[in-house]
């Protein structure tokens, strides 16, 4: 068998709601997906996303298709056999999606594939099964919190029971809830947002506290949470465990929502660029935990990008 040196590659870029990303991937001599491969922009084209009619603004799509044409052409080093260029909440919720997907098709001859909510979740999912650190586990939940939505999985015997995308991404609530960043976070306003996670998750009908106790968590602001305190103890992200506990969740809520925007900005581990939207972050995953019942969340690297490279290598 080839080893992954020498086996096929495909690269599949990403554009996310807070950030658009790139993974190169082949197969390992024991048929694993592996990284050759990785890097994230900030670019931000949700914002806008939490009026009652979204639309992506020109600078977010201006930078939008600057990071797509970089990360292709980075991309084109590694000569993949197949480049997979897909959209999820921002642009399938945004009355202008479609112009911007003929703007990139303009720019770079290429398709972009704008997924729905119930694909987005299942390739989550399948990129869920490529981490080797959740091998073990059988019937488990999985949250992948983006700046956009919120997509919710539940997995028995290691296969998908339930999907749903909810439009709880961290970008979406900030603007909704949070009337000005730049400032402390009220009670008043975090309160709010709270029930508002815990009444869409009731409403949508995807159940909790049936069966699994163990819970996974995907996504930029659940790195974040292990960067900062990482951060804290002077560990570096790839050295601190992957596990995230509720207490951990509720003293950084304690600690970054009576902070201003400029002060989050300094804090360590925290990207500046996430700054913005990561006290609505905190809170969301918070109430996922509190109406799960869940003490921790593995936290995963593995999700939407891992499960379209496993798609695409077949």
């Amino acid at each position: 068998m080839k080893s992954v040196v020498n086996s096929p590659s495909v690269a599949v870029v990403d554009v996310g709601s807070n950030s658009i990303k790139l993974l190169v991937a082949a197969r390992d001599a024991a048929g694993r997906v592996t990284a050759r491969a990785q890097r994230t922009f900030d670019t931000r084209i949700s914002a806008g996303l939490g009026g009652d009619k979204p639309r992506l603004g020109e600078t977010g799509m201006a930078a939008g298709l600057g990071a797509i044409q970089a990360l292709l052409a980075l991309a084109a080093e590694f000569e993949p056999a197949q480049t997979v260029l897909v959209a999820t909440s921002a642009v399938r919720d945004a009355a202008n999606g479609a112009d911007f997907r003929e703007r990139i098709r303009a720019a770079t001859g290429r398709e972009l594939r704008i997924l729905t909510g119930d694909e987005e979740a299942g390739l989550i999912g399948r990129g869920l099964l490529c981490d080797p650190a959740l091998a073990e586990l059988r019937d488990f939940y999985v949250f992948d919190l983006g700046g956009g939505s919120l997509e919710c999985l539940a997995f028995r015997d290691r296969r998908v029971a339930q999907a749903v995308s909810l439009p709880l991404g961290c970008v979406r609530l900030t603007e909704r809830f949070i009337p000005d960043p730049a400032w402390p976070v009220t009670t008043a306003a975090a309160t709010a947002l709270a029930l508002h996670a815990r009444d869409e998750l009731k409403k949508s009908g995807f159940r909790l506290g049936l069966g699994p106790a163990e819970a996974v968590f995907t996504g930029g602001s659940m790195t974040s949470v292990r960067a900062v305190n990482g951060a804290m103890h002077n560990v570096a992200l790839a050295d601190t465990p992957p596990f995230v506990s509720v207490d951990t969740l509720s003293a950084l809520i304690e600690e970054i929502l009576p902070m201003t925007l400029a002060k989050r900005k300094t804090v360590p581990g925290l990207a500046a660029a996430r700054a913005d939207v990561f006290p609505a972050a905190l809170i969301t995953m918070l109430a996922v935990a509190e109406l799960g019942g869940f003490r921790h969340f593995h936290h995963s690297l593995h999700n939407l990008r891992w499960g379209l490279a496993a798609e695409a290598l077949g």
